[in-house]
């Protein structure tokens, strides 16, 4: 019986389970049909937590487990992991960044893509017969617009070189101007959304960014502007969105992460401008093994004592 025990908040592929699972004593919290029981009776000797990115590590949790040394999530954001907590306590963090940037960049385009050409549909028009005998409504080019991202990390850099090849105008905005970065920074997010014809957002979720994508955000967006969400369901206002949408103050919308997952709200299924997306930007083969090994490599190390390969804290 491996000695080592590790919490895991979450499922993770099959191939990763039977590695960790051969390694470790692991205890599956989301199996539990009391997860305080659970958590109350091996809580003592759990040494290391197994998360993803959007279940995170809570200190209310991190408090119940005197021996954590270690968390090791599945994913880029760390908004869900309380990391001050962490750091004041002296529990080493990491992530997986890298791996899925450029799986989460081609969900971007293709959502974009879905949006303004209306893919989505124009396969239900084709399936439902309507194809010959009305014609199917005219959509809008991606070719040659004007692109604001929000967001210039890793993955809005490699957003940005896919736009390039569409032949678009690219400016975004952040925190900071990137002066490695080939493309007109705009400080003003108001003033990017009024510019532009696409707006992708790709920033960390937490307090920072929380609704950053508000009503006046969408305003100013206008009636022909598509908004793309490929970063965390929290850095929009989805009650403002969802308003836009219905009248039709933009044009639409292509989604891949909500507040509440799985559980979105319920009205974004009755709105025929809106493409959604499973939270899956990272969702490929390739990708998820990456991930998954990535996790695995920053728990042998620690364990092993050597350095971390993707430290956050």
């Amino acid at each position: 019986m491996p000695e080592v025990e590790i919490l895991m908040t979450g499922a993770y592929p099959e191939w990763d389970m039977v590695d960790l699972e051969a390694k470790y004593r692991v205890h599956r919290l989301w199996e539990a049909a009391d997860r305080q029981e659970l958590i109350a009776s091996v809580g003592k000797d759990i040494r290391a937590i197994a998360t993803r990115g959007e279940l995170g590590a809570s200190a209310d949790l991190m408090k119940q487990l005197p021996k954590l040394e270690i968390i090791s999530c599945y994913g880029v954001g760390t908004d869900a992991i309380d990391l001050a907590y962490a750091r004041a306590n002296g529990i080493r963090v990491t992530n997986t960044p890298d791996v899925l940037t450029e799986d989460v960049a081609d969900i971007a385009i293709g959502l974009l893509l879905a949006t303004a050409r209306q893919i989505p549909q124009a396969d239900v028009f084709v399936r439902s017969g309507q194809w010959g005998n009305i014609p199917m409504p005219l959509v809008t080019r991606v070719s040659g617009k004007k692109v604001g991202i929000v967001g210039m990390g890793r993955v809005g850099k490699a957003i940005a070189r896919r736009i390039a090849a569409f032949g678009c105008d690219i400016s975004y905005f952040a925190r900071h101007e990137d002066k490695d970065a080939a493309y007109t920074y705009e400080p003003d997010l108001i003033v990017l959304a009024d510019w532009a014809d696409f707006l992708i957002v790709i920033v960390p979720g937490g307090g920072a960014t929380m609704k950053i994508i508000n009503a006046p955000v969408l305003q100013a967006l206008g009636p022909n502007g598509i908004l793309i969400n490929v970063s965390r369901g929290t850095t929009v206002d989805e009650e403002a969105l969802i308003t836009a949408l219905q009248n039709r103050a933009i044009r639409a919308a292509g989604l891949d992460v909500f507040l509440n997952e799985p559980r979105i709200d319920a009205r974004f299924l009755t709105l025929p401008n809106a493409v959604l997306q499973p939270h899956h930007g990272s969702g490929t083969i390739e990708t998820r093994k990456a991930m998954g090994q990535l996790v695995r490599d920053n728990l042998a190390a620690h364990f092993a004592g050597r350095a971390l390969p993707t430290p956050v804290v």
